[in-house]
């Protein structure tokens, strides 16, 4: 990522976020069909409620966090009453919105990566345990970017999340796709990732300065 977009990131303010996440009609072909459902800013108090056990608001603002904006995705529901193994269940693009460049590498390392490798079989909602937390390699992004495979237990069974995050100067860009059963959705989420990814940095340099 050149260092002229790392400056560029200084004047992105939280008015910027809501366009900077991707719409329906810029989804990947296979995602394409999905419904756009929960949207909105995440503060860092909504994230932490939302977060793992021990998730804190004072903790998100002391690694940098300012704030950030979600927009996620349903498919139709299936046509059978049984939702079948493999079925994708959501798929979301977030930017989130940090105080300094180096505030996003923290967090990739201490938030994202550290708290779900450190919390394997712990119960982290009511009823739901992580099973695994599997690093990947995803390829083809500008600047620092890390990924997960997440299984969690759920009364419905097994359930992954397939997740990338990367870096845009004080932006974290994340993109993550969520189904039934034990399964990674590698390919899919870093097509995901890299139309969110080209996205944010045309909506970057679009911002008056």
């Amino acid at each position: 990522m050149s260092e002229v977009l790392h400056q560029v990131t200084q004047a992105i303010t939280a008015d910027d976020l809501p366009r900077m996440v991707l719409s329906r009609a810029a989804l990947p072909a296979p995602l394409r069909d999905f419904i756009a459902a929960r949207a909105g800013f995440l503060d860092n108090h909504s994230l932490a409620e939302q977060g793992l056990p021990g998730s804190t608001a004072e903790r998100f603002r002391e690694v940098g966090r300012l704030t950030g904006y979600l927009q996620e995705f349903l498919p139709a529901a299936p046509e059978s009453r049984k939702i079948p193994l493999g079925f994708i269940l959501a798929a979301s693009t977030v930017v989130h919105l940090f105080d300094e460049t180096h505030s996003v590498s923290r967090w990739i390392e201490e938030v994202f990566l550290r708290d779900f490798e450190s919390r394997l079989d712990e119960e982290i909602h009511p009823g739901q345990h992580l099973l695994v937390a599997e690093r990947l390699q995803f390829e083809g992004f500008t600047d620092e970017t890390a990924g997960l495979r997440v299984l969690q237990s759920s009364p419905e069974g097994p359930v992954s999340s397939t997740v990338v995050d990367f870096r845009v100067g004080r932006l974290l860009g994340v993109a993550y796709v969520v189904t039934l059963g034990n399964y990674t959705q590698q390919a899919l989420t870093q097509r995901l990732g890299q139309t969110l990814e080209r996205h944010m940095v045309q909506a970057i340099l679009e911002v008056p300065r």
